[in-house]
């Protein structure tokens, strides 16, 4: 809860000469130092203990467990490091998961100024406590929430709170109680910046009582569950469970009624549950993903979580911030409006100069009433107001001469802009004499000071149906979302103390935008070909972001909705799920950062998989809370980034639309190379049940299978996962969050496969033992490598039907020809190694072994592929009907 203080800035004598050392220390100790509580992080042992809980390692457990039992240790021991293996990956996944807090304690480790006893001190930022008196001047971070008591030409920026662009005044005029942030001028708040004038102000709350501290716990609270890709492939592998569970009880239900032996009957139900788990899913998903994390580094994307990658590949909304995202993040000239024409930039930069002496005389007005420093070939470093830099920058591209006009005009006097006045005035002396007056400000307030305005005759009286005109026009510019100055001038035969800044000649109007960033109309309609619906969440004013929304084309038409933060309390408290005004809105304006997590909440409860851009301190909950936060890493904040599973290192909103289309790439992938290992442990577990069942021999060791499932499913698989995809990926909607890895037709090829390579196993097996009078230890051997031989012909399987060959993406993604060279190698010196000899129990091969190794790999090389052309059509069906839940907007789909 934020500390209070009852009438600090009231008292005088607390103004004058601050907190005495021993009351700043009995506060410090009574209201705690002025850091952001860190949530406690969890120990590495409680994250190593957490990749033990799952249904997969349990089995595999128990498997061990029985084989220990037995004392079949080389099997128990290959068994507990497969589960080692795995939960080390894990492991490493989740070590950095912690780091979102680290950035938001750091921005209180300042130095701050305060008054104390009398003088100004320097403390570190923790130990100002409620009632000290914070001095704060540009360039400094304010370092606590404060209640201003004096300010001169003071301008915070707060963007990084409420996403507000421009620089905010502050003064000592107070608010109502519910103002919003951007609403409180005479407030200061913890972590925003000071980039104009001086101010002095009482420290009313610290720490977690602070705005920052406020959203700081939000982002604690903010829960980060599985995203869809690992709830999907837990789900699989529960299923993978549930089958062996079955098979294991029915061949042990009928065993008993044989009268088989128990002990051989429980060995037979470990290597069901070694064959039944896919071993090296997690390890081929997780080196899958990092390979696309590869891809996307040389687009510019930091991924932080590789599950992320796909997930944003599953995004169907969007939600972004607009200062910095959409937008430059910094002013720019939109409109010169002159009394005989008006020019849009950057439109008519090339035609300014047809404008003629007036546009002119703005410009040395523009230059001259300016104390911002700015030089265009190091734009970056411009300083000073954000407006007056836009002016210095239009005039620089227009060609005017700037140097010369400062050079040749001494500054006598300065009438700096307030509150009050609302306008700046500037006296200079020219050479030969003349003096100068240079104004800009308000437009109501320039006119009444204006008896003239500049016309191509020159100076005209200015008539008051001319003054409403331009206060019209000013009114029509503002309620654009544009910001607004006009500029006025004159010229006096001699210095005047008293009254240089009356019957001024108007020059007309400037209006500024915070220009949207090139790149991002064609990355929104990429998106929009896509399917992925695209919503702004800022805490602008809405004109402005209602302007920014039609230039980007993320709206279009006069009567686009808007919803402001106010307006959008009152929806949630009357929660109406068929609100349409809700639902068809696309730009939210003047949100807090809790209501972005409301936004994103309600999108996630209607079955949407929700992605979050930002770059401020406001974004840092929203985005740890959305299934994907895409933080903007050049301009945006350290504790945005800290947040967000992935980063934009080049703050370009076209890096999006690329790593979306890798995620799609990277489930086609990823479902894939999961047919292709459920295939091949299905088929695995059939061998094993009806070789037991039939009682034709040993059949496969645990061990055995073991190595094939760590051999022949992983690198494989692992090619796979790693293809490059197909190039119309973008060209379809995206598919539905709630889909499984596994649709009911992929299962049905999957058992088709399965039933194939089962069937050809075992006749080759019977022929071993029947035709050819093979021993059951060498009939083991043919079973053994023919097993593998046939699951690493069945990759190929895995192709694009209908797809030419020369673009088959298995046939021309060389990992798949380097895995198959490799794994035949393995296979090769399992039969060579004497070490393998004994821990496979391998036994020598003759020739007509060798064909019954390959006759049933081939065999089902063919008739896979067959099998795969008859069920093509099906397939395509089956994907057109998938892809008909998606034609309807995301935002009125009402899935979930």
């Amino acid at each position: 809860m934020a500390a209070q203080v009852e009438t600090p800035a009231a008292t005088e004598s607390l103004r004058a000469t601050g907190l005495t050392e021993a009351e700043a220390r009995e506060r410090l100790q009574q209201y705690g130092p002025n850091s952001v509580e860190a949530a406690p992080p969890e120990s590495w042992a409680i994250i190593l203990l957490r990749q033990f809980r799952s249904v997969i390692v349990v089995v595999l457990g128990g498997a061990a467990l029985f084989s220990f039992i037995f004392h079949d240790y080389a099997e128990a021991y290959a068994i507990l490091a497969v589960i080692f293996i795995n939960a080390g990956i894990g492991f490493g996944l989740e070590w950095n998961a912690q780091a979102s807090m680290t950035a938001l304690r750091r921005m209180g480790l300042t130095t701050a100024r305060v008054m104390r006893e009398g003088q100004v001190r320097a403390v570190p930022a923790d130990q100002l406590t409620i009632g000290d008196v914070l001095l704060v001047e540009a360039g400094e971070v304010v370092a606590a929430d404060a209640d201003l008591f004096h300010a001169q030409q003071l301008q915070v920026n707060e963007s990084a709170l409420t996403g507000e662009s421009m620089p905010v005044e502050k003064s000592l005029a107070g608010a109502p109680p519910d103002a919003s942030l951007a609403e409180q001028p005479q407030r200061l708040f913890k972590g925003t910046a000071v980039v104009n004038g001086t101010g002095r102000a009482v420290v009313t709350q610290v720490g977690s009582g602070t705005q920052l501290g406020a959203i700081t716990q939000m982002v604690q609270q903010a829960e980060r569950a599985a995203t869809p890709l690992e709830a999907k492939l837990n789900h699989l592998a529960r299923q993978l469970v549930f089958i062996t569970i079955g098979l294991a009880a029915l061949f042990v239900i009928i065993g008993l009624f044989e009268g088989k032996s128990a002990y051989m009957l429980l060995k037979t139900a470990i290597v069901l549950a070694v064959a039944a788990i896919p071993e090296g899913l997690s390890i081929v998903a997780t080196l899958a993903l990092a390979y696309g994390m590869l891809r996307l580094a040389k687009r510019n994307v930091l991924v932080k979580r590789l599950a992320a990658v796909e997930t944003l590949g599953g995004t169907d909304v969007i939600f972004t911030d607009k200062t910095g995202t959409l937008t430059q993040n910094q002013m720019a000239v939109d409109t010169v409006w002159l009394p005989e024409t008006r020019l849009h930039f950057p439109v008519d930069a090339g035609h300014a100069a047809l404008a003629g002496e007036s546009y002119q005389l703005l410009l040395r007005v523009a230059v001259l009433c300016n104390n911002a420093s700015y030089s265009p070939t190091q734009a970056e470093t411009a300083l000073g107001d954000p407006l007056e830099v836009a002016l210095l920058a239009l005039a620089h591209e227009g060609g005017f001469d700037v140097p010369g006009v400062l050079g040749t005009a001494d500054r006598l006097a300065e009438r700096p802009f307030n509150s009050e006045t609302r306008l700046m005035a500037t006296l200079h002396r020219h050479v030969g004499g003349q003096v100068w007056v240079a104004v800009k400000g308000a437009a109501e307030e320039v006119l009444q000071h204006c008896t003239h305005q500049h016309t191509t005759e020159g100076a005209q009286p200015l008539s008051e149906p001319q003054r409403a005109e331009w206060l019209q026009h000013a009114e029509q510019m503002a309620q654009s979302g544009l910001r607004v100055l006009a500029l006025a001038y004159r010229v006096l035969p001699y210095e005047d103390e008293k009254e240089w800044a009356e019957e001024l000649t108007w020059l007309g109007l400037v209006a500024f935008l915070d220009p949207p960033r090139p790149e991002v109309i064609p990355a929104l309609n990429a998106c929009q070909r896509a399917g992925i619906l695209v919503l702004m969440a800022t805490g602008d004013h809405p004109a402005t972001a209602l302007t920014v929304a039609r230039q980007v084309h993320m709206v279009a038409g006069e009567d686009a909705a808007v919803l402001t933060g106010a307006e959008l309390r009152d929806l949630l408290a009357n929660t109406n799920e068929a609100d349409q005004r809700f639902w068809q809105a696309r730009v939210f304006a003047r949100v807090s950062p809790a209501q972005k997590l409301d936004l994103i909440r309600l999108y996630q409860e209607r079955g949407h998989v929700v992605a979050m851009t930002g770059d401020g301190v406001n974004d840092a909950p929203a985005l740890k809370k959305a299934d994907i936060g895409v933080a903007m890493g050049k301009r945006g904040t350290q504790v945005a980034s800290e947040a967000a599973a992935l980063v934009l290192r080049d703050d370009s909103f076209a890096s999006i639309v690329a790593a979306v289309e890798q995620g799609r790439i990277i489930f086609s992938n990823i479902r894939r190379f999961v047919l292709y290992l459920v295939s091949c442990n299905l088929s695995e577990i059939l061998v094993v049940t009806a070789t037991s069942l039939l009682a034709t021999g040993s059949g496969l060791l645990p061990l055995q299978i073991l190595f094939l499932n760590l051999l022949t499913d992983v690198f494989p698989a692992l090619a796979l996962g790693v293809g490059e995809g197909s190039p119309t990926v973008m060209n379809h909607r995206p598919r539905h969050p709630q889909g499984p890895v596994m649709r009911p037709g992929d299962w049905r090829l999957a058992v088709a496969y399965a039933a194939l390579m089962t069937a050809a196993l075992l006749t080759s097996d019977h022929l071993a033992r029947h035709q050819y009078g093979l021993t059951d230890e060498e009939a083991n051997a043919v079973l053994f490598y023919g097993l593998g031989a046939t699951q690493l012909l069945h990759v190929f399987n895995m192709v694009s039907i209908g797809t030419p060959v020369r673009q088959n993406d298995v046939l021309r993604n060389r990992y798949v020809w380097l895995a198959l060279a490799l794994c035949t190698g393995l296979l090769l010196l399992s039969y060579y190694q004497p070490l393998f000899h004994r821990l496979l129990d391998i036994q020598p091969l003759t020739l007509t072994a060798l064909l019954l190794i390959l006759i049933p790999a081939v065999a089902v090389l063919i008739l896979g592929h067959l099998l795969g052309l008859l069920l093509s059509k099906w397939r395509k069906k089956t994907s057109a009907n998938e892809g008909a839940e998606h034609q309807s907007p995301p935002a009125q789909s009402g899935r979930g």
